[in-house]
């Protein structure tokens, strides 16, 4: 569902290979997290190829996700309105989005999206969000920008892209989730895995195991790991597993006993990220 996909040139619109997934989704009844309406990464080249003037880049955000959100509809569970618009120290990432129109095309990024499918969840998502941090905060600050205008925004995701031998401590982790959670919008981790150096040793699978232990306490709402899964470097700790037998037919490895087995009609079921 990335820009450069769905939408190649101006207007043109092509939802095959998004399709492919989302068929195979409603054929066997499953949950899709959508991902993702605004990133500077993975935009068609056109988007970037012309000095737009503000009214234009307003227009062409407004008809992306009318169009993208609108043909999918109801079949999303959440979606990442906003993927990774932030620094490592807080400050806003420069793109053709942010050096545009400011900070203000987030805005207008989720008011569209609660027009288009009042129904899904709508999310800002971005990696090193696990611990307290000066990104953190500004995330935090997107949140309440957001809530002030009265702009519709559920949840934030953390990316959750950790390294075995420097993950956060579940204090750190916990703080980090309470400091969205306080603000009123839900947590999940959106693209998790803990990455170590191959081949595996006994050391760094045991700090594999004490990352995945830190992760995803309460009060998140949801956990779905990242689609590049190699068990050659993203190897299971136990109670991490493909649950295949639960009646979502969970599609990816998923940590069961944190934030609970995913229930139907609920905002805390596991599902498949679809990029």
């Amino acid at each position: 569902m990335q820009w450069t996909f769905v939408e190649p040139t101006r207007g043109n619109f092509n939802y095959t290979e998004g399709e492919i997934v989302t068929s195979l989704a409603r054929k066997n009844g499953k949950f899709l997290r959508c991902h993702a309406l605004v990133w500077h990464s993975q935009l068609a080249p056109w988007v970037e190829a012309t000095t737009w003037t503000p009214e234009e880049l307003q227009t062409i955000i407004v008809d992306h996700i009318t169009n993208v959100m609108g043909h999918w509809k109801g079949q999303c569970y959440a979606w990442d309105v906003v993927n990774e618009a932030l620094n490592d120290d807080g400050t806003y990432r420069e793109s053709i989005f942010y050096n545009t129109l400011g900070p203000d095309y987030i805005k207008l990024a989720f008011k569209t999206a609660s027009q288009i499918d009042p129904k899904a969840k709508l999310y800002y998502n971005d990696y090193n969000l696990e611990s307290p941090s000066p990104k953190t905060v500004a995330a935090q600050n997107i949140v309440k920008s957001l809530r002030k205008e009265g702009i519709r925004i559920d949840g934030v995701g953390l990316q959750s892209h950790l390294v075995a031998e420097s993950t956060p401590t579940l204090d750190q982790h916990i703080d980090a989730i309470r400091g969205f959670t306080k603000l009123g919008v839900e947590v999940a981790l959106t693209e998790l895995d803990i990455r170590l150096q191959t081949p595996a040793t006994a050391e760094n699978l045991a700090l594999q195991r004490a990352g995945y232990k830190n992760v995803s306490p309460r009060p998140c709402v949801s956990v779905s790991t990242h689609a590049d899964f190699a068990p050659d470097r993203w190897r299971l700790r136990p109670g991490l597993r493909l649950h295949r037998r639960h009646p979502l037919g969970l599609l990816r490895p998923v940590f069961l006993g944190a934030c609970g087995l995913p229930r139907r009609g609920r905002s805390s079921a596991v599902v498949r990220r679809l990029h």
